[in-house]
């Protein structure tokens, strides 16, 4: 019989970040039975949280803005894959002002825990931290993401981004440590889960199975990625636990071998094979190239001899994620960088010009421009946008039903899928990046028959569907870049104006003016599309 011997799931072996203290105050400690309790006040929690989602939604890691800035300097990259890079860290520098959030979609708050069995707040501690959530999302230029149900049908957005998921575990010890996460709705639709066998685990069919699972993340989510490969797991959630906290760096310091407790480790080796994969897939930094990921974390878990789950996610290039922690010494929250320009280069990288589209020309016009060339053309859009996403093509949808015309401002101009986050004072627009085009896609054969949607506007690939209604009726559908949200409210997005459905919050249906908006030919009217060419 084996000896009992506890092992720790999940053993980070160390945390070399870099801490930044934001107050002495509400902490103390006082001694009882001989053990030294951590005395936090609820207010801390309070503070916390409102501090670490203000500093997540507006700046990034240091470490990820070196990615992106290695890409500029690679001479494999391809120019798409540069120009995609050179947009991200200059959205980043404008949203450093502090003014527009990196992304639109400023997310789900997540807040996991882990709460030393020496703290105590005499509290609920969730409640604090929704409310330095909620103060958060109420003060600065964010969005309202969250809709709560009130039948299995009718829903409603709460207005306050609210509620959060908030989890926390027990630790040993006298300190209280988290990882804030803001998750939008891109990359968290991109966490998948395999229930496999015994039969994946050899060199071929794991090599296979990476190869085919990787095609599912597209690029709906904002690429390039930072990607978690999780095998194992002693359930379904656990897996998928894993695959959330790998992609945010913070399983980077497990150890790189199993042993007999089971202990989760890193495989160095698979990283690496995972990552060829990724650069060799062709998709790249979105419209084609080598970086389709940052960098890959494949963790190995325990599971139970019958089921080998197996979990894929990523943080997008929205990648928010920061630790804290509150000791006796203080409340500590991660350093983010404030300066993203200096990761800029002296100049923009060389690359061919774009074909300059006016949008504000017939649409019949337009369309006969843009047939003119091949996929992977880069645009740049002058001109009148309809902005509309799912809610109001649902509306929309239900007006055709009922044997109402289609809008006309649905046939007159492109349909860019977006919903913008709060606007600052004085400026035309907040934060209003592209939303995944893939929700749209039911609806596109029926508008276009109707003359509407004849070229759309968004991030990430797209059904055949897709591709088959716009050689069928001769449409486009372009791809904006995913990610640079504050820069397009900034340098494109001209004025925003509401033309219909304003009872829908940021789901109206609006009408903006843009001026060098970046875009490319995904799909033709031809039935080529980008993505299935690779």
């Amino acid at each position: 019989m084996a000896d009992f011997k506890y092992q720790k799931p999940f053993p980070i072996l160390k945390d070399d970040t870099e801490y930044r203290l934001i107050t002495k105050d509400y902490v103390s400690t006082v001694e009882v039975d001989g053990r030294k309790i951590l005395k936090v006040e609820p207010k801390a929690l309070e503070v916390l949280a409102k501090e670490a989602f203000s500093d997540v939604s507006f700046y990034l890691r240091a470490a990820h803005l070196e990615k992106l800035a290695k890409i500029l300097e690679d001479p494999e990259a391809t120019d798409n894959d540069r120009f995609v890079a050179h947009t991200m860290l200059m959205n980043q520098a404008v949203s450093a002002e502090g003014e527009l959030p990196t992304c639109q979609d400023t997310g789900t708050a997540i807040v996991l825990g882990k709460k030393g069995e020496d703290v105590y707040t005499g509290a609920n501690d969730a409640e604090y931290l929704s409310k330095g959530i909620f103060e958060t999302y109420d003060e600065r230029n964010l969005r309202y993401s969250q809709v709560v149900p009130f039948t299995m049908f009718d829903e409603k957005n709460t207005g306050t981004n609210l509620p959060a998921q908030i989890d926390i575990y027990a630790e040993q010890g006298n300190k209280y440590e988290f990882l804030f996460l803001t998750k939008g709705g891109g990359s968290g639709n991109k966490t998948y889960l395999y229930q496999q066998t015994k039969s994946l685990l050899t060199e071929e069919n794991l090599t296979k199975f990476v190869k085919d699972k990787i095609m599912d993340l597209g690029t709906s989510a904002c690429p390039p990625y930072h990607l978690a490969l999780v095998i194992g797991g002693t359930s379904a959630e656990a897996t998928l636990s894993a695959v959330k906290k790998a992609s945010a760096g913070y399983f980077d310091h497990l150890p790189t071998e199993g042993n007999e407790g089971g202990q989760a480790f890193r495989d160095l080796e698979w990283e690496e094979k995972v990552t060829k994969i990724c650069q060799e897939s062709g998709v790249g930094a979105q419209f084609g190239g080598k970086y389709f990921v940052h960098d890959v974390k494949v963790i190995r878990l325990p599971r139970h001899a019958a089921s080998c789950p197996v979990g894929l996610g990523v943080s997008c290039s929205a990648d928010r994620n920061i630790k804290a922690k509150i000791t006796e010494d203080g409340i500590f929250l991660e350093q983010l960088e404030k300066n993203p320009a200096r990761f800029l280069p002296s100049k923009a990288p060389a690359m061919q010009p774009a074909v300059d589209i006016d949008l504000d020309r017939p649409m019949e016009e337009v369309l006969k421009e843009l047939t003119k060339y091949p996929i992977k053309t880069r645009l740049n859009l002058n001109g009148t946008l309809i902005v509309a996403r799912d809610i109001a093509h649902a509306q929309i949808k239900k007006m055709l039903d009922e044997g109402q015309a289609m809008p006309e401002y649905f046939k007159n101009h492109p349909v860019y899928y977006a919903g913008p986050a709060k606007t600052p004072k004085g400026m035309a627009s907040g934060s209003f990046g592209p939303t995944t085009a893939g929700r749209m896609d039911p609806y596109v054969d029926e508008f276009q028959d109707h003359g509407g949607s004849m070229i759309m506007l968004a991030k990430g690939n797209r059904s055949q569907a897709v591709t088959d209604a716009c050689k069928k009726h001769g449409g486009f559908y372009l791809g904006s870049i995913g990610g640079p949200a504050a820069i397009l409210a900034k340098n494109s997005i001209k004025s925003v104006e509401v033309v219909d459905f304003p009872e829908l919050g940021m789901e109206a249906v609006r009408k903006i003016k843009v001026e060098n908006f970046p875009a490319f030919i995904i799909v033709d009217d031809k039935g080529n599309d980008f993505f299935k060419a690779l």
